[in-house]
């Protein structure tokens, strides 16, 4: 659906006229976006939230809450009440960047310091790297299974020579893959505005009509989710206080921890809104809805499964080649697959690449450029090797969701308690202006943030306090955020922002 296009409200916005010049901050990837470039609606922003969101470790969430322990509506509270929590700071940081037009490298600069910003930067931006790894990966095996469909030699290609995990067809789609997400690093971020308004009702009519298969196959929908019990493989039932810390609360903490780099890194793309309301409804409208409706249809469709194969299949490309095979439906298949191609490609790319090629331009404005950072970024997502950790990724999920919590709890506090969404725009990009603090470090900002990780290490590493670990990414928050708030001395004078 085309978004309107009336007049962005310049009064909530900020504008610079020029950076300052200072080559060692500014790049044309890293100014300011000009008011009249602004121009995403809450449309856009849905779109692309929805192009991210439908994808197969979407798909598969709720499947993995419900093998941890959870039934189907335990698994379906999780992920809404993980995905209206991590929209919070999702609005709140993706403030700065609709007001200032700002990339996140540059809005961390406010806390960090001009210097000290590489350190979320660029650990948010590895963090992506892997998931470029293992989506590639997703997409690469659905392009696979498509060339398999139409020509079964295809799988027999390398003779079942395995190399770091992958055959040599898979290597191969692997490769095609990863050109096509270059592609749309290399045309920039309109191309990849364009690409996400064009997948999202494609993918989410593709969704309705695989739940209604399930439905119309499976005996109907209340059948199939009292046949979803069968997806449990834990033998312990925990009870109480026990299941909440054991089983909810690390379910929670991984649905936060599945958008939490897009937490910090939001204004990446609210810096192209229109207003804050534009941003705000456009995050709300795409997200929470998109998370739970495709996750639903995992639970649905993978419990059908068990009732007309006898086990569960908990890969859409496995289910997908099995359904062509019983109907010897070539096409169907192909269709089937494709739409897992597109679907991979959309979170991909927006999810996993701008958020790195705008951290990489950062580290080296100099030197790179948003395109050349993208290509970094998409080579280390294929040197780091990261589809070997694809079955533990929700253990991976919680791990992560810690540091990037201390991080984010930082950054709130910074720009709204203490000062107040007040930002020098102009000083941002002046290696000796008002965030230069100590050579560019803001150690108080470091020390916060090593201070929330020391709290979920206790969690590790004391029985008693397991829950500070299990809730990774809230205690990395509140304790970070507290330590920064206190060590900033509280509210300060807001800054007078360039325009």
């Amino acid at each position: 659906m085309p978004s309107p296009s009336p007049t962005p409200r310049t009064s909530e916005l900020v504008e610079l006229a020029s950076p300052p010049g200072d080559g060692s901050l500014d790049n044309a990837s890293l100014n300011p976006t000009p008011i009249r470039d602004r121009t995403w609606g809450r449309w856009d922003l849905a779109a692309l939230w929805v192009g991210m969101s439908v994808c197969i470790p979407t798909y598969m969430l709720a499947g993995d809450l419900i093998r941890s322990g959870m039934n189907w509506w335990q698994a379906m509270l999780a992920i809404l009440l993980g995905n209206m929590l991590v929209l919070a700071p999702m609005i709140l940081n993706g403030h700065a960047g609709t007001r200032y037009g700002i990339p996140f490298p540059v809005f961390a600069r406010a806390a960090f310091g001009t210097a000290g910003a590489h350190i979320p930067s660029i650990t948010r931006a590895l963090v992506a790297c892997g998931w470029f790894g293992i989506q590639t990966y997703i997409g690469g095996e659905a392009i696979s299974a498509m060339i398999a469909l139409l020509w079964p030699g295809w799988l027999e290609i390398g003779g079942g020579a395995m190399i770091l995990g992958m055959s040599v067809p898979s290597w191969l789609t692997f490769a095609a893959f990863w050109l096509i997400n270059v592609y749309f690093v290399w045309r920039g971020t309109e191309s990849i505005k364009w690409m996400e308004k064009a997948a999202a009702p494609f993918l989410l009519v593709v969704g309705l009509v695989l739940l209604w298969w399930a439905i119309d196959h499976g005996g109907g929908l209340m059948t199939i989710l009292d046949q979803s019990s069968a997806l449990l493989q834990t033998e312990e039932s925990l009870q109480g206080l026990d299941w909440i810390v054991g089983v909810f609360l690390p379910g929670l903490t991984a649905m936060v921890g599945f958008w939490a780099t897009l937490s910090l890194n939001i204004p990446d793309f609210t810096r192209y809104a229109r207003s804050q309301r534009e941003q705000v409804y456009g995050q709300l409208l795409g997200l929470p809805p998109t998370m739970v409706l495709f996750s639903f249809i995992g639970v649905v469709v993978t419990a059908a499964t068990v009732i007309l194969y006898g086990k569960a299949i908990w890969d859409p490309v496995a289910l997908v080649v099995k359904i062509a095979g019983e109907t010897q439906s070539t096409a169907l298949a192909f269709v089937a697959m494709l739409t897992l191609a597109i679907a991979t490609l959309s979170t991909n790319i927006a999810a996993n690449i701008v958020g790195p090629a705008n951290s990489f331009a950062n580290a080296f404005p100099r030197r790179l450029t948003f395109r050349s950072g993208g290509m970094v970024a998409a080579t280390l997502g294929v040197l780091l090797c990261p589809w070997l950790l694809l079955n533990v990724y929700i253990g991976w999920l919680v791990s992560y969701s810690g540091l990037l919590g201390a991080v984010g709890g930082v950054l709130l506090a910074d720009y709204w308690l203490v000062r107040r969404t007040k930002l020098d725009l102009a000083g941002l990009y002046e290696s000796r202006g008002p965030y230069r603090y100590s050579a560019g470090f803001n150690l108080k900002a470091i020390a916060a943030t090593l201070a929330g990780l020391a709290v979920v290490g206790l969690g590790y590493l004391v029985p008693a306090l397991s829950f500070l670990a299990q809730g990774a990414w809230f205690t990395g928050v509140l304790v970070s955020a507290t330590v920064y708030f206190f060590a900033m001395g509280g509210r300060q004078a807001p800054a007078t922002a360039a325009t």
